[in-house]
């Protein structure tokens, strides 16, 4: 399938510059901005919400920022919830740049989103989105009544870089025997950060919001050394087999023009090879990142509630 009008017309006006050769400082800020502009969504069909709140909760380098929805259908609390972590390669994102899609996942799945802001890069090194994604995870866990969720009946969510941070938190509650999420929701997740450069790209799928230059220069400003590519905490498609036995079940949501589409396969056919309920739901005219770009197209709006949906009857809200 061709790829989607709507994200031709797109890229062709927000095409990336090449910013391997641009300094750290000039690149990151740049970045931020044409990111921001690409993906702030206002729109008129927003879901409602019943109520939007800003928490703050602890961190391992201070506080940090946290927004919680609650969707008109959640009911009476407790009830289900989802732990959701933004994208953008550890270098990009935060609670606004995200704002419409928690909107629409909240709405699809009838259950409170609670979205983390957590480090970025180049300022903090792996492993600190991690620690902080781990952090984020333990606070709402132990403190479910102040977020109005059920600690039994929570989700992982993210998409690109927070679907990496999604998966990381489920194998890693699993390795240390701890409580984990009831059902992950991975959003074109990356789930190995060593080398994109293999990968054949076409000049689509080389757009906006992915390219071998940008998969690289995320991966530079995030990763210190070499040696921690492989680090199952960040390329979790590597972990050993007993971080996938005995996994929560999984949804993906994937695009058919996205060079991380293949690795996100691998990774729902490595989880299923050890047992665990495993969907995928391919979008083949979407590129890399479309769900931050909610006003361009129905069709992307009805794919994120979508995925709300498929949390929703996972977690039982619906």
């Amino acid at each position: 399938m061709g790829l989607d009008n709507s994200f031709r017309q797109f890229m062709d006006k927000f095409q990336m510059p090449d910013f391997s050769a641009m300094d750290w400082k000039g690149s990151v800020d740049r970045l931020r901005q044409q990111f921001f502009v690409a993906s702030r969504a206002i729109e008129r069909d927003a879901p409602e919400m019943a109520n939007i709140s800003l928490v703050t909760l602890p961190g391992p380098a201070g506080p940090m920022k946290a927004r919680l929805y609650t969707p008109l259908g959640a009911g009476i609390p407790p009830g289900p919830g989802i732990v959701f972590f933004h994208g953008g390669g550890f270098v990009l994102g935060d609670l606004d740049s995200h704002d419409m899609i928690c909107r629409r996942l909240a709405e699809g799945a009838r259950a409170r989103v609670i979205a983390i802001d957590y480090r970025l890069a180049p300022e903090h090194k792996f492993p600190a989105a991690h620690d902080d994604a781990l952090a984020a995870w333990n606070w709402v866990t132990t403190h479910a009544d102040a977020c109005g969720v059920d600690p039994n009946r929570l989700a992982v969510c993210g998409d690109s870089a927070g679907g990496n941070l999604s998966a990381f938190l489920a194998q890693e509650l699993l390795r240390t025997g701890k409580p984990g999420p009831k059902f992950q929701l991975l959003l074109y997740p990356l789930v190995q950060f060593v080398d994109i450069r293999t990968k054949k790209m076409t000049f689509q799928e080389g757009g906006f919001f992915i390219s071998a230059n940008l998969f690289e220069y995320f991966r530079d400003a995030y990763i210190g050394e070499d040696t921690q590519r492989m680090d199952p905490r960040v390329s979790p498609l590597f972990a050993d087999p007993a971080s996938f036995k005995g996994l929560p079940p999984a949804h993906f949501v994937l695009c058919g023009w996205d060079p991380l589409k293949d690795e996100g396969l691998a990774y729902a056919d490595k989880m299923a090879s050890f047992g665990v309920k495993v969907s995928v739901r391919e979008h083949p005219g979407m590129v890399h990142g479309f769900m931050n770009m909610t006003a361009l197209s129905d069709t992307v709006r009805d794919a994120i509630r979508d995925a709300g949906i498929e949390a929703g009857k996972a977690l039982g809200s619906i």
